[in-house]
């Protein structure tokens, strides 16, 4: 019996959504299950979860914060990357903020405006904050001592290339009135800088970021002071983990060099595939093993 040409063609997308769907919809899932359950790929199906005394204490693909219950970080425990996320798997994700986004939002509790740090001035904190925690010096170029972003609000007459060459004021965008004491530099072109004052608008001066005395290559590395793409980075680069090793043997009890062996026995991916990395979790977990912390 032939059938009319509709009815086949319709009889032939319902032939084709039923085989795809047993294809893809119930073979595919179940072969996909199946390879998971593998022996050697059974743990990275399930997240690469990483188990001690049949507790569950992270994953070797996501960073996690090693701090008390204070907030601040563990002496014994190297640290990881920052996270803009918080090291939340359900908040991945990037800060979004730009290089050129080098401008406090002071906060002005008058006007209901809440304090926003910049790029610039999160970068600078961070490049503080651990420097002083590994006893390093935390000077970066373009922050201020006190770690914001050393930028300044130039006014005045603009020259033809963008350039103000005789200023009439100007401001330290990122240093706050009552709350820091002096701007990281008293004068700009033999005019002296105010301090910001919240509520004051400044978008008519010059954006100047000041580069300052810091050397070129800072002894906190950029990794230490930037979140990755995910903010959930489980790795840390060599050089940052190099900041850490006094501070953690110091903890522990133990000399610079044992430390520095756990750090050695990891590197590239299968031995040489990308940069050189250390997973935080497995080499505080290895310090865990080796070296416990002494109490009391």
């Amino acid at each position: 019996m032939r059938y009319p040409s509709w009815l086949r063609v319709h009889l032939a997308a319902v032939r084709a959504l039923l085989v795809l769907t047993v294809v893809l919809g119930l073979v595919y899932p179940l072969a996909v299950y199946a390879a998971g359950r593998l022996p050697g790929l059974e743990s990275r199906a399930d997240g690469s979860l990483v188990t001690i005394g049949g507790r569950t204490v992270g994953s070797e693909l996501i960073g996690q914060s090693f701090t008390g219950p204070d907030g601040r970080p563990l002496r014994q425990y190297f640290q990881s990357r920052p996270s803009s996320g918080e090291y939340d798997p359900a908040a991945s994700g990037a800060s979004n903020l730009g290089p050129e986004n080098v401008v406090d939002t002071l906060p002005d509790p008058k006007a209901g405006v809440e304090g926003v740090q910049s790029l610039l001035t999160q970068v600078c904190a961070r490049s503080k904050a651990v420097g002083e925690l590994n006893g390093v010096s935390g000077a970066r170029p373009f922050c201020t001592r006190g770690g914001l972003g050393a930028v300044l609000a130039v006014f005045g007459s603009r020259a033809a290339d963008g350039t103000v060459p005789h200023p009439t004021r100007v401001v330290s965008l990122n240093e706050e009135a009552g709350v820091v004491k002096a701007p990281f530099v008293a004068s700009y072109k033999g005019v002296r800088v105010e301090l910001a004052r919240p509520g004051e608008d400044y978008a008519k001066g010059l954006v100047v970021p000041v580069r300052g005395d810091a050397p070129a290559e800072p002894a906190v590395p950029p990794d230490a002071v930037t979140a990755s793409g995910s903010g959930l980075d489980p790795d840390i680069s060599p050089a940052y983990a190099a900041i850490q090793v006094k501070r953690v043997a110091q903890a522990r009890g133990i000399a610079p060099a044992q430390v520095e062996r756990l750090i050695r026995r990891q590197g590239r991916a299968l031995g040489f595939m990308g940069e050189p990395a250390v997973n935080v979790l497995k080499l505080n977990l290895a310090l865990d093993r080796a070296y416990p912390v002494r109490q009391g």
